[in-house]
């Protein structure tokens, strides 16, 4: 791939995130002093739920602020929202900011979306993990889409008899009155969307207590895939037999990962990584024992 970043680039392909990560910067006012020959590689699953893409984006960002020697270059923050509006935003795709952030800052985060959005880092007590990629193509934008779309028609339904609901509204009696007199999708697809919130509040308040529990994270995980699995509908017979494996062989927990429909799962195994592995493994998936890094950075070799 060629081009000169003297202009606005046209895309010449379905999500050109090179060219427009220098529309991006260009329109911010960002020159560019010389021209580079660049190699990018990795071995993060592609289309497969690790958010490969997310992580592409916010290392170009990256490199390009330090080709044009742009303090934005030493503000993590910065780069995700540059990563987000050259991946997301400029071709109005229906992901949100969470893996731009993820991978900008690193570590464990948490990330509240409101008015205004907050950022927080959590302390990590995180070991192991296996990530395992179970080889089926996924349709992440096309799956992203489908479940907004359901559970927002089903917000607004419910907002039209409860005008103060909202997704961070409790699942009191009422709400769940409404919930039950929505279409079967729609009560599906949000009834799933409310269950994960509060998952996720649990899962918050565990990092932030002064023991972690490693076995309550796990089970938090499998929970989480059950409401995947049934109220969202992402998992495959595939995914689901790969979970079974790594909890038979010893993961604390384990879940899909990403938007479904293929792609991988990961589990929680802070004793026994390789046992998990090796099950995996057996099943034809290519497997991967990962743990929590700091975000993106220059590295030098000398």
């Amino acid at each position: 791939m060629e081009f000169l970043p003297e202009k606005e680039l046209l895309y010449h392909q379905e999500r050109d995130y090179l060219r427009s990560g220098i529309n991006i910067l260009q329109r911010k006012g960002i020159k560019f002093p010389s021209g580079w020959e660049c190699l990018v590689q990795g071995n993060i699953p592609i289309n497969a739920g690790s958010a490969s893409s997310s992580a592409l984006v916010v290392a170009w960002i990256k490199f390009l602020l330090e080709a044009a020697k742009d303090l934005r270059t030493q503000i993590p923050e910065e780069i995700a929202e540059l990563s987000f509006s050259a991946e997301v935003a400029e071709f109005k795709e229906p992901g949100g900011k969470m893996d731009h952030y993820t991978s900008s800052l690193g570590g464990v985060v948490s990330i509240h979306f409101g008015e205004k959005m907050k950022v927080t880092k959590l302390k990590s007590p995180l070991k192991k993990f296996v990530l395992a990629d179970s080889l089926q193509k996924k349709d992440t934008t096309g799956m992203l889409g489908y479940i907004k779309g359901h559970a927002l028609r089903g917000l607004a339904s419910v907002r039209k008899k409860i005008k103060s609901f909202s997704l961070k509204s409790p699942l009191s009696p009422e709400v769940r009155r409404e919930i039950e007199k929505l279409p079967p999708r729609e009560k599906r697809l949000l009834r799933g969307t409310l269950l994960t919130r509060d998952l996720t509040a649990e899962g918050k308040t565990l990092f932030e207590s002064d023991n972690f529990d490693h076995k309550r994270f796990g089970e938090l995980l499998s929970l989480q895939h059950s409401v995947l699995r049934d109220n969202l509908r992402i998992s495959t017979p595939k995914i689901e037999q790969m979970i079974q494996s790594s909890l038979q062989a010893g993961a604390f927990g384990a879940k899909i990962n990403g938007s479904g429909g293929g792609g991988c799962m990961f589990a929680y195994a802070p004793k026994n990584a390789e046992k998990v592995a090796k099950a995996l493994r057996k099943l034809g998936t290519k497997v991967y024992i990962v743990h929590v890094d700091e975000g993106v950075r220059i590295e030098t070799q000398n």
